[in-house]
């Protein structure tokens, strides 16, 4: 018994990768993301009240939690190319390969938080979110949270670049899930601290229109500082961002309009980040290798993924089924810690599973044509890959979400 089962292991280890030590640092980094976004599920959870009487704020959340997986997981991305090109070197000077990515990070985290306020307005209003939030009040939740979570994320980021270095990790194997668990943490507490101020009268306009200029100014610096590494990013990743905010807020809608249900079985709001989480993870994954892939030149531009790229795409397939699992089992733990109602363990795993099967046939075809459609059009994947990849993966992901909770008659 013993003996078929190590066999069983063994041959699902090659499955994930020919270096076990590749294998092994992509699902410790995924297990610890799990834990990480189970947190962050239950803080949404403990929030219920806030949600209730913030029309809106909902929203926000897939696409908060995505904006900083596309921002710092696409620098991870790059420096973790750099690394292997021998380009990566810590320095405090701001015209490094280092520095100009930190400073571009940063920059795009305050422009693209902005731009989220402005376009989760425009949508709550269009598709009807009774008593949303006012403009100033989205400025001022998005751009708030989403500085405080940015600086965090930004310092875990630096310090996977710096293991990687010092420790021998592959930077494509663990920035995406570790970025997406710290994101997940830090995010939602930062949303819920930011939204404190609305509803306090001059205070939260104030906060949004001074956020606004301070995006105005930071845009302004990024295109004008003299830099041209910096400046090519934020010019690559201004529109692929402006995008994916988009994508991220129609799902944040779908979710939105299916609060009753989650309100009804508080195990599915622990689940939300989760399984966003976990869908970005694997999606960013299979992207940085891909991107590393392609400026290696082990990958070329075929319509038909060559063996190369097929490893990584098998790979992140067979790994999904456990890990979408290991969501649901998860968020039904959780809810029983803070004694908060749940279908039932099963249900929970087989909601996280088939929806994540769902959406993780997306993403497989997403991120490999992304990535070729990347550097068709002279853009470097590792910029616009993984945004592309976490968006689209917000939209079918809330989608396969929402159907499955549906067909299970979950939450009704």
């Amino acid at each position: 018994m013993f003996a078929k089962l190590r066999a069983f292991a063994s041959r699902f280890v090659r499955i994930l990768g020919p270096d076990p030590a590749a294998v092994a640092q992509s699902v410790a980094a995924l297990l610890i993301s799990i834990v990480a976004t189970l947190i962050a599920g239950l803080t949404l959870a403990s929030a219920e009240d806030r949600l209730a009487e913030l029309p809106g704020l909902l929203l926000i959340v897939p696409a908060a939690i995505a904006q900083r997986g596309n921002v710092f997981g696409a620098l991870g991305s790059r420096l973790g190319t750099a690394i292997h090109t021998g380009e990566f070197n810590i320095s405090a000077r701001r015209d490094t390969v280092f520095g100009q990515n930190v400073l571009a990070s940063l920059g795009l985290s305050i422009i693209a938080a902005t731009w989220l306020a402005f376009v989760a307005k425009g949508l709550a209003t269009l598709f009807g979110v009774a008593g949303a939030m006012s403009l100033l009040d989205f400025v001022a939740v998005s751009v708030s949270g989403g500085a405080i979570a940015s600086v965090i994320v930004l310092a875990i980021t630096i310090a996977l670049a710096w293991g990687s270095t010092r420790f021998g990790w592959d930077l494509d194997n663990v920035t995406a899930p570790l970025v997406t668990a710290t994101g997940d943490l830090v995010t939602l507490p930062a949303l819920i601290l930011g939204s404190l101020v609305v509803g306090t009268g001059q205070a939260s306009e104030v906060m949004g229109f001074v956020s606004m200029l301070v995006a105005i100014v930071a845009l302004g610096l990024c295109l004008r500082v003299g830099l041209p590494l910096l400046r090519r990013i934020v010019l690559e990743s201004l529109p692929v961002l402006g995008v994916a905010s988009l994508v991220s807020l129609i799902a944040g809608i779908l979710v939105e309009k299916q609060l009753d249900s989650f309100l009804n079985e508080p195990a599915l709001l622990i689940l939300v980040p989760a399984y966003f989480g976990m869908a970005g993870a694997l999606g960013g994954i299979l992207s940085s290798r891909l991107g590393t892939k392609v400026h290696l030149g082990l990958i070329s531009n075929k319509l038909i993924p060559q063996r190369a790229a097929l490893l990584d795409i098998r790979a992140i397939a067979v790994l999904a089924v456990p890990i979408f699992a290991l969501v649901g089992l998860a968020a039904h733990t959780g809810a029983m810690i803070v004694n908060a109602q749940s279908p039932g363990v099963l249900m929970m795993v087989a909601v996280a599973t088939i929806a994540g099967i769902g959406a993780t046939l997306v993403v497989l075809a997403v991120a490999y044509y992304g990535t070729l459609a990347a550097v068709r059009f002279g853009l470097d994947p590792d910029t616009a890959t993984i945004p592309l990849t976490n968006s689209l993966l917000d939209l079918v992901g809330a989608f396969t979400l929402i159907s499955t909770i549906f067909a299970l008659g979950v939450g009704s």
